[in-house]
Parts: structure tokens; sequence; C-alpha cells
């Protein structure tokens, strides 16, 4: 049985009508004619009274008229689910995210491949630092990563979304608390708090932070994630330095300042070297447009921030540190 014989009943079917249906499916209506009697002869039955007034389906028929419905809404429905997918707008995507991202970045995320790209299906593993994202992306467990650079080992490719200012975090009575705008050479006899692994980014833009301003930080204490980190400092037993989008996590006894001198630390994008799925690939592009570049949000006149949106607050904070270094207010 052809799927060609089946569209044919079925447009007689619906219109019990020879000349319409065969209008309504562009073919000649002999060639419609004979088509239904082949389906009729390859099936031995008669799907159709023919009377020189009218045309009405027999019981078997009716029967075939709702079971060819069903077969070709299915056929339909799969030759658009191929499409879609084929054409990157159909199944499913993992993705891992790191630390502080998972807050900040996320929901934007989220809500633009639920936007764009409706039929994905966004499956997310977070808390991964950047070491175990690239291993789970290179073992094929992972789509895509939402990472720190750099990438470790080989084989990943990575495409930096967002560079975010680090900034303080202290305890809301710690004596710099009040001040709006930071120094890190005022942090150079404090306690620090920091993350407990060695391939840390945020770790490296600290440190490296710290060595600009003539100091090494004292490692008072370590913290195995972000939450536990900030009620460390929360709790009054160190400071710390971390992305600007920590602000998207509100601690009560927590302070969020503003450095002058800090370092930056990137939010990237990875994948694996030659991957050639068009999902992951589309998702990857929703994702990248999402984020535009700091320097768009201060000259663009009709950007609207969304709620939750770091790029605004680390615009705040880049344009308080040019302030605080050309002796403005910020």
């Amino acid at each position: 049985m052809e799927l060609r014989h089946l569209r044919y009943f079925a447009a007689v079917a619906d219109t019990c009508h020879f000349g319409q249906a065969a209008e309504s499916l562009h073919v000649a209506q002999p060639a419609l004619s004979y088509a239904i009697r082949q389906l009729e002869a390859e099936l031995d039955v008669t799907l159709f009274t023919r009377t020189t007034r009218q045309v009405s389906l027999t019981p078997a028929g009716q029967y075939l008229r709702v079971q060819a419905g069903r077969i070709l809404a299915g056929v339909d429905e799969a030759v658009d689910g191929v499409r879609r997918i084929a054409a990157g707008r159909s199944g499913l995507v993992r993705v891992g995210i790191t630390g502080i991202a998972a807050f900040s970045h996320l929901p934007r995320i989220a809500r633009v491949v639920k936007r764009e790209l409706p039929d994905v299906d966004l499956r997310i593993q977070s808390d991964m630092l950047t070491p175990g994202q690239c291993d789970a992306l290179r073992a094929g467990a992972l789509d895509l990563g939402v990472l720190r650079p750099p990438a470790i080992g080989e084989d990943i490719e990575t495409k930096v979304i967002d560079v975010e200012p680090m900034v303080l975090a202290v305890s809301v009575d710690h004596r710099l608390a009040v001040e709006p705008v930071v120094s890190v050479a005022d942090l150079r006899n404090e306690p620090f708090v920091l993350y407990d692994s060695r391939d840390s980014a945020v770790n490296d833009a600290a440190m490296r932070t710290c060595r600009a301003a003539g100091f090494v930080p004292h490692r008072a204490h370590q913290a195995s994630g972000t939450a536990v980190l900030l009620a460390l400092v929360a709790a009054g037993l160190g400071v710390s330095l971390l992305p600007a989008s920590v602000r998207s996590l509100p601690l009560d006894g927590l302070v969020v300042r503003d450095l002058v001198d800090a370092d930056t630390v990137e939010v990237a994008l990875a994948w694996r070297s030659g991957s050639d799925d068009p999902v992951v690939a589309a998702v990857a592009d929703v994702i990248a447009a999402a984020f535009a570049p700091d320097e768009a949000i201060s000259t663009d006149p009709t950007f609207v921030a969304e709620p939750g949106d770091t790029r605004v607050a680390d615009h705040r904070s880049v344009s308080a540190r040019r302030g605080a270094r050309s002796g403005e207010k910020p």
C-alpha cells in the first residue's frame, strides 16, 4: 500500500466527490479514479459506493477513513520532527554549568532557549567546575558547557559570552562594608575565603588581582562550593573576591562592593571539537546571541534589562571603577 494511495483515498473520503478531490490534489480525475481502484483491488474490498448521482463510503471505507487519518497524521508528524531535528529546532541538549553561573546566567539561558527553540529539551547539570565539564564533553556526557576558561585538556572549543569584573564580598559588619568602592590594596591583611579546587578560574582571578596589588592573599578558609563560601564570608570568617554575578545570590549578612583595580573573569560556552549536531549548534547560537557585550548596554538606548541580568550590574561596576579612578562620585 502506497502513502500516495492513502492520501488520494482520504481526499475522496473527505469530499465524496472525485472531481473536487482531484482538483485539491492537483491530479487528473482519471488518474485519481484509477489509484482508488488499485487500492480497492489490493485490499480486496469496496471502499466507495458509486452512482451517477453520488459517491459515499462503505462501512469498510468509513473504517479506513479513520485509520488513514491517523496514519497520515503520524507520517506528517514524523516528517516534521525529522526536519526540525535536521534544522536544529528540536532534540535533547545536555548543558553543564559552573558555580555562580547557575544563578546568574542559567535563567537567561533557559528563558531564551524556551522562547527561540521551544521544541528543544534542555537537561541542566549544575555546579560543575571547568575540568569536570571538559571531561564530560569529551566523554559525550555533555553537549554544551557554560564554564570559566581556559578549557582543560584537548578537543574542546570555547566561545566567550560574558566578561565579569571581580567584586568584593564581605560580612555586613566588616570595616569595608560601608565603602561603595574598595581598593584591592586595602585587603592586604585580610583573611580570605577561597574555593578548595586547584583548577578554579575564580581563584586564579582572585590571586592575579591580589598579586597585581603587591601581596599574596592569606587563605584562611576553603569551600567546596559557592553556597558554603558565601556563608563563611557572611559569618565574618574572611573576605572573598568573586565574579560580579554573585549579586544574583542575596544572602543575609553579606555585602558586595565594587573594586577599583580588580581583574576580570570570563564565562564561555564550550563544546567538543568536531561536533556536528545541528541542535547543539542552534542552542549555542541562541545562547551566544542572548549575551551582548557590555559596550552594547552603554550605547544601545533600546536595551531593556531582564530580571537578574548581571550585565547591568557589571556595567555599573565598570562605571564606578572609572569614576573612582577619575575622582568622580560613583
